[in-house]
């Protein structure tokens, strides 16, 4: 079975542009399936994955690219970053859009070799697992604002949901292998997807030794999500220092695990400075890596909550990185503490939103908005993204809208 997948017609305008185009994400979020679904006879297939083929890349670039001529798809091309000189010298002689597709599993290495070898010849685009509209066959979304005549559109293509159908999707995940086989098994596939992110990602990013203990800050970092970050309590909860957990949350960050958040400030240096939130990328792998058990569990337990904002802002962030587009996303906090969950920042406007578990919102949900007054900047419509069962307006320029309708 195979979904359609939001991203799919911004890759051939990007493929069209670009000559190469590199498609990142984590492991196992379905890249060359869909790139191979959108050319499946025009272009050759080559993977990294494949230990000859990996081997020739490596120490005979200029051979490889002989043996497997554009156009191709290139897949886990951080395996031999010696590809892209190359990559670049068969791109300047032949000026042929989209001759290379690449995938890869791992931005930070990725984007430090592109951005040496690339620059202006390489269109990048973020893949993540399915979003709530891909799950309902949906693809034709613009990338979510609390406006009204884009949540009245979306809340007509959606499929209404009840509170444990909602926490059942969070608990699965969206990963392609749990999402399209409801046969699978959430540990096994979990633990399975720990193991080779451990012994293949982590292994290739960086030289870490102590598996056991990356595995604890895992799992710490899985129940901080929707929290500030803490070095000082990550790092007790892993035993290893301050300055390790910074780099490894930086790994899991490179890996497309968890998203950080940064604090919004109408200076931008002071954006550098204080703390970002934490957010896990897919609320399936956190609650597995959170111990709970089954959806009912996770929905009446402790982290429910943060779990619920957690699936909120990831669907938010697909909206925009599965429609090509980066977003610019922040959340707010005064210095009395009062805090606004998101702002989205577009076109010199700020559009602030609040994530509540509750299925009976008031105008007070949104009390803390009032804040944004005193920024020299406008405005605009805003919304508190709920469990009630349709989309109302709170005030004129508040509205609730369902977390289905995202």
């Amino acid at each position: 079975m195979y979904l359609k997948r939001t991203l799919a017609k911004h890759l051939k305008k990007i493929s069209g542009t670009f000559p190469v185009l590199l498609l990142t994400g984590p492991r196992q979020v379905g890249k060359t399936t869909l790139l191979q679904h959108l050319e499946p006879d025009e272009r050759k297939y080559v993977t990294l994955d494949d230990p000859i083929i990996r081997s020739l890349a490596q120490e005979d670039p200029a051979l490889f690219l002989e043996r497997f001529k554009p156009p191709v798809l290139i897949d886990e091309i951080q395996y031999a970053p010696q590809l892209f000189p190359y990559i670049k010298m068969s791109v300047d002689k032949n000026k042929q859009p989209g001759a290379f597709w690449l995938t890869g599993s791992q931005q930070f290495h990725l984007m430090q070799n592109i951005t040496e070898s690339l620059a202006g010849r390489v269109g990048i685009l973020k893949l993540q697992g399915f979003s709530q509209s891909e799950k309902n066959h949906n693809t034709d979304v613009d990338p979510f604002l609390p406006d009204p005549e884009h949540i009245e559109t979306r809340c007509k293509s959606s499929v209404p949901k009840s509170l444990m159908q909602i926490y059942e999707a969070i608990w699965r995940g969206s990963f392609p292998a749990i999402v399209l086989n409801k046969e699978m098994d959430h540990n096994i596939f979990y633990s399975s997807y720990i193991q080779t992110y451990l012994q293949r990602d982590v292994r290739q990013i960086t030289q870490i030794e102590d598996e056991k203990s990356f595995l604890k800050f895992l799992r710490s970092a899985a129940a901080r999500t929707g929290q500030l970050i803490n070095y000082a309590d990550m790092a007790r909860d892993a035993d290893i220092s301050s300055n390790t957990a910074k780099s490894w949350l930086s790994i899991l960050e490179a890996s497309g695990l968890i998203y950080l958040l940064e604090p919004y400030h109408t200076n931008v240096t002071k954006r550098l400075i204080k703390s970002p939130k934490l957010y896990f990328l897919d609320t399936g792998l956190c609650s597995y890596l959170t111990q709970w058990s089954t959806q009912e569990a996770l929905e009446a337990g402790a982290m429910s909550g943060a779990i619920l904002e957690t699936y909120i802002m990831s669907e938010l962030l697909k909206s925009y990185w599965h429609s090509g587009k980066q977003p610019q996303f922040y959340f707010y906090r005064d210095k009395d503490k009062k805090e606004i969950d998101l702002l989205i920042s577009q076109n010199g406007k700020l559009y602030p939103l609040e994530f509540k578990k509750t299925a009976s919102p008031d105008k007070t949900a949104a009390k803390n908005f009032s804040i944004l007054n005193k920024l020299n900047i406008q405005i605009a419509s805003g919304a508190v993204i709920c469990l009630t069962s349709d989309y109302l307006p709170l005030t004129r320029e508040i509205y609730s809208v369902p977390v289905w309708c995202l």
